[in-house]
């Protein structure tokens, strides 16, 4: 799955019920005092405790280790948590849009050393009692999680999750299957004409005939011009048919390996037996190396540049006339300066978010255009973070308004700044959003930290949101004028800004088409009628393969045994509102707490 990130602090939603834990949440505190134990330089199954933290914040406690033989780094955080997560990542850095860590992604979920059958994901879910199971692909790195409450479970996940990712068939047939290939339009007929088709090709087809992708993608590529965001990870399609099998093989070969991997394992089951998995079933048959896949910083331009591009009209469109798009995108800082982008991303929040916003009321009250644009605000999912800010559904002849509004806003905000108490409400309003618990909170956490750790970022940081929260008040404390300097520094006085325009084109589509024509045109002509009789053959092949049916014995599944035959109970306090008494577990205080939020 090929997913568009945009890591801000609010993707955390913890624990919806005010700053206090409160009497009906479970006491044991024993898979935190279980790790607690853990002592810097202690060695565990391949691995060296680095670092034991509390994040008293979260109700966990963070282990970071690093594995000796090949320098893969691990976080567990033990929280007590019956829904437990384990996720794996690789930094995947591409230097071309033939979306080889997308077919990747795809590719090594086709069948292992270990586990041979077809799509053994998908088989696992009938073998399972999996809460989350799935695969993500970034701008440049390649996640793979899952979840589940069951522990033997989670033994039969992992053993499929790691022998997919570092022992993966790869076999020539998934990769035509997955990316791309020429194929009879009938595969059993060789009279009809030879066309493009492929899971991911065809996937990207569809993310590029949505304009506000069009927009993000084109911007993504445009700002950070110089290294691997100045292509598509996902593929574009027309550059698809480029890539090769062996090109995959390879890319493999370099970036699944364990000296590029991250892991992270959440909940209360123990450490060790995670840890003694991974080393037996995957990281001893590695040795380190140096995978090369860091992302250098994009160099900052010297003056402001501007671009446009094009996209298909709208047919549902209000106003035909108001089609078009603009916006400014700033590139900031580091993403791995913790505090930093804590603060920037409050800043964003202040700047754009709700209708008392500066640019809401600029740009959106005044009904110049519809919208803010697909993107907008504060984006960390990339090394270095950015902000953009804009306006959609405009007219051509406003586009120099917009800007002019986006400066003369800017301008504002450094002369007046913003109201204390709705900097004070947006942090009471993060203070609440920690603490709620969402109904994956691995998934939650491990998705929040990915990009940061990705670049070298201290994860364990990045949990304990009150120290930054602390760090902010005490910085705004000794500085009144503390946002309106980060606004003067990121957006006054930057010259590494992008003003990105887009406008509908009626022959966008059937330029689209022809290129794709001309592209599949030119691999026909260098056929010959021996290439001709091979993809047939092997179009046949695929087919008859498709539709095999697959034995999945290879595949761990439960037994009775292993589950669990009583239902756990949920402790539920009767109190009293008014002189009515009521429950007060969660699930009857939501819709009070949403009463007193509005």
């Amino acid at each position: 799955m090929f997913r568009q990130t945009k890591t801000v602090f609010e993707k955390l939603r913890y624990l919806n019920l005010i700053g206090q834990q409160p009497s009906w949440r479970l006491r044991s505190t024993s898979a935190k005092e279980k790790v607690v134990e853990y002592q810097p330089g202690e060695k565990i199954h391949g691995f060296t405790v680095r670092e034991v933290v509390a994040v008293p914040d979260l109700f966990l406690t963070a282990v970071k280790l690093t594995h000796d033989k090949t320098g893969a780094q691990y976080l567990h955080a033990a929280r007590d948590d019956s829904n437990n997560l384990f996720s794996v990542q690789f930094r995947t850095t591409p230097m071309d849009s033939t979306g080889v860590p997308h077919i990747l992604e795809h590719t090594v979920l086709c069948g292992s050393e270990r586990y041979p059958c077809r799509d053994p994901f998908f088989k696992m879910l009938n073998r399972s009692l999996s809460t989350f199971m799935n695969a993500f692909t970034a701008s440049d790195y390649t996640m793979y999680p899952f979840s589940t409450q069951n522990e033997k479970d989670f033994q039969n996940l992992l053993s499929v999750y790691l022998d997919a990712v570092f022992f993966p068939c790869l076999r020539e047939q998934d990769f035509r299957q997955e990316g791309w290939r020429l194929e009879n339009e009938n595969p059993t007929d060789p009279n009809t004409p030879l066309v493009f088709k492929g899971v991911v090709f065809n996937e990207m087809k569809g993310f590029f005939s949505d304009n506000g992708r069009i927009y993000a993608q084109n911007l993504q590529n445009k700002l950070y011009p110089d290294h691997t965001y100045s292509v598509v990870s996902g593929g574009e399609p027309l550059a698809i048919p480029d890539l090769t099998w062996q090109q995959l093989r390879q890319f493999h070969a370099t970036h699944y390996h364990p000296s590029n991997a991250r892991f992270f394992t959440y909940g209360d089951l123990p450490l060790e037996q995670h840890l003694k998995q991974i080393e037996e079933e995957a990281l001893s048959k590695f040795e380190c190396i140096n995978p090369n896949t860091e992302v250098p910083s994009q160099p900052h331009w010297s003056s402001p540049r501007e671009d446009h591009v094009t996209c298909s009209p709208d047919t549902l469109a209000p106003d035909p006339a108001r089609q078009n798009t603009l916006s400014v995108s700033y590139l900031l800082g580091d993403i791995t300066d913790t505090f930093e982008g804590f603060t920037l991303s409050l800043l964003s929040s202040l700047m754009v978010s709700g209708p008392n916003s500066p640019f809401y009321k600029a740009l959106i009250e005044p009904k110049i255009g519809s919208d803010f644009p697909s993107v907008v605000g504060y984006d960390g999912s990339t090394k270095q973070a950015s902000f953009s800010i804009g306006l959609q559904g405009i007219a051509e002849k406003d586009t120099e308004k917009v800007k002019q509004i986006i400066n003369q806003t800017i301008d504002d905000i450094i002369e007046r700044g913003f109201e204390e108490e709705r900097i004070e409400a947006l942090l009471h309003k993060l203070e609440i959003e920690i603490k709620h618990q969402t109904t994956n909170f691995g998934l939650a956490l491990a998705s929040y930290i990915a990009s940061s750790w990705n670049h070298g970022g201290d994860p364990v940081e990045l949990l304990q949101i009150n120290s930054s929260t602390a760090q902010f008040r005490q910085a705004l404390k000794e500085n009144p004028r503390f946002l309106q300097d980060k606004v003067k520094h990121y957006f006054k006085e930057n010259t590494h800004r992008l003003t990105l325009s887009m406008s509908p084109d009626e022959a966008y589509m059937d330029k689209q088409s022809k290129a794709e024509k001309e592209k599949l045109q030119k691999k026909i002509q260098a056929l010959s009628d021996c290439d001709r009789k091979e993809i047939y053959d092997k179009g046949l092949e695929l087919l008859n393969a498709q539709s095999k049916t697959q034995d999945a014995s290879c595949l761990p599944a439960l037994k009775v045994s292993d589950i669990k035959p009583t239902i756990p109970i949920t402790p539920v306090q009767i109190g009293t509102t008014g002189t009515a008494q009521r429950p007060l577990h969660p699930i009857f205080l939501f819709p009070w707490l949403r009463l007193m939020e509005l």
